[in-house]
Order: C-alpha cells, then sequence, then structure tokens
C-alpha cells in the first residue's frame, strides 16, 4: 500500500523531547521519537519537521511573568533552534539526511528558511526542521507549523501529542470525556478546544488542509500518513 499522504508536515510538543523530565532534551526520548519518524521516511514520505521549545523556554510564560513579550519570544525561537539541531543529530545517527532551516539567520549552525531550498530538500529526501518559528514575536510554532505547511505544499499537519486524538475536554481529569474521529475548523474553535491557536487554524482553514492530531509513539504517525483511522482529523465539511 503506498501511503495516503506523500508530504507532511510534522509538528512535535518540545516537552515531548523532555521525556519523564520537565525541561531539557532527554536523549533517549528524543531517539525514540526520531525511530518512529524513521517509520515514515522509510515509506518515501517528504517530510518537514516544526518542534516547540516549550522544554527549554516558553516566551508566553516569559511575558506573563514580566518579561518584555519579543524578547521572551525571541527567547523561545532560540530554544526552537536547539531543539531542531537535537532532532537533526538523532535522526542522522539513524542514517536519515536532514537540514535545520531558520527563520533567524545563524549561518554557522544552520541554513535560512529559504521557501524553494526547503522544496528542493523535500524533493532529494531530505527531513526539513523548520526551526526558530516564523522569525517573529507573537507568533507561536503552532502558526509556524500551519504557515510552513501551506508553503511547502504539504498534503496534511500531523500534530503528534501525548494524547491519542481531540476530546471533548481533558481525558486525564474527565474519565467522561468524548474522542471525536473528525471535527471541522469552527466547531474546534467554537468549542475552544485548544488544540492550535486561532492564528493557526485561520490558516489551515482557508486553505483546506487537514490537521491529524494523534498520539506521538505507538506507530500513529505511520498510520495516520497511510489514511488510517487514527487520533482525530480536522478538516472542513
Amino acid at each position: 500500500m503506498s501511503p495516503t499522504y506523500k508530504r507532511i508536515l510534522l509538528k512535535l510538543s518540545g516537552e515531548a523531547l523532555a521525556g519523564s523530565n520537565k525541561t531539557g532534551i532527554d536523549p533517549e526520548t528524543v531517539a525514540e521519537i526520531c525511530r518512529e519518524i524513521g517509520t515514515v521516511l522509510a515509506m518515501g514520505v517528504e517530510m518537514a519537521l516544526v518542534i516547540g521549545g516549550g522544554n527549554i523556554f516558553r516566551g508566553l510564560s516569559g511575558s506573563a511573568k514580566g518579561m518584555e513579550r519579543s524578547s521572551a519570544d525571541y527567547m523561545g525561537m532560540l530554544a526552537t533552534v536547539l531543539n531542531a539541531l537535537a532532532v537533526q543529530d538523532m535522526l542522522e545517527k539513524q542514517g536519515y539526511p536532514t537540514r535545520v532551516l531558520s527563520a533567524i539567520t545563524m549561518q554557522e549552525v544552520c541554513e535560512p528558511f529559504i521557501r524553494r531550498r526547503a522544496l528542493r530538500h523535500m524533493e532529494k529526501g531530505r527531513v526539513v526542521i523548520c526551526a526558530a518559528g516564523t522569525g517573529n514575536p507573537y507568533f507561536t510554532t503552532d502558526t509556524t507549523a500551519a504557515l510552513r505547511g501551506m508553503e511547502l505544499k504539504c498534503d496534511a499537519i500531523i500534530k503528534a501529542t501525548k494524547v491519542d486524538g481531540i476530546y471533548d475536554k481533558d481525558p486525564t481529569k474527565f474519565s467522561d470525556a468524548v474522542k471525536f474521529e473528525t471535527i471541522t475548523y469552527d466547531e474546534t474553535l467554537s468549542r475552544h478546544l485548544g488544540v492550535m491557536d486561532a492564528t493557526a487554524f485561520a490558516l489551515v482553514r482557508d486553505n483546506n488542509v487537514p490537521i491529524i492530531v494523534c498520539r506521538m509513539l505507538g506507530g500513529d504517525i505511520r498510520r495516520a500518513v497511510m489514511g488510517e483511522s487514527v487520533g482525530t482529523t480536522v478538516r472542513n465539511a
């Protein structure tokens, strides 16, 4: 069977890289995540990655504690570069060629994000890791994922999380939480389900690119790429 989605944007949270720790980067967890990614790459799927920075620094929480918002957001962007380099190192150790493309120029460690260059890397089978957010404050990595997904003509955006989909309320707190198999962009926003921020949703809704929310581990990412019913799919009705 061939994959349903030939080119995907995979969004990972920064906290995921910390593993059982609350902060920092856990090499064993990163290796496990990269093995999951590898099962998708082995099918010939072209992939771009966007990784958050919450395991190192979260701009919004920094500004809430009195730091100027723009400065806090730039610090958060730099945190995503650290995570990108960690994932790049592990993917290449597992035999997958990668390129880190940053929205903030830092030529000693990564390439600048240039859309045509990113597309060319993906066409050559390299994993493109998009770092430093959009390069602008006040935008989240969710918005970055939506923006890069549109720019790179991805067939789907897969948001890999610790839970197996979108629920009407927090499944870790409520035993009667109900999982959605599919849901529209508008309903997700009206219910305030917090899957992605409103800016990100506006981008994908206008371009009708499906968002698949699934577990990060356990093979769900691969199954989602194959078009199997896994997690929750967000799309227009």
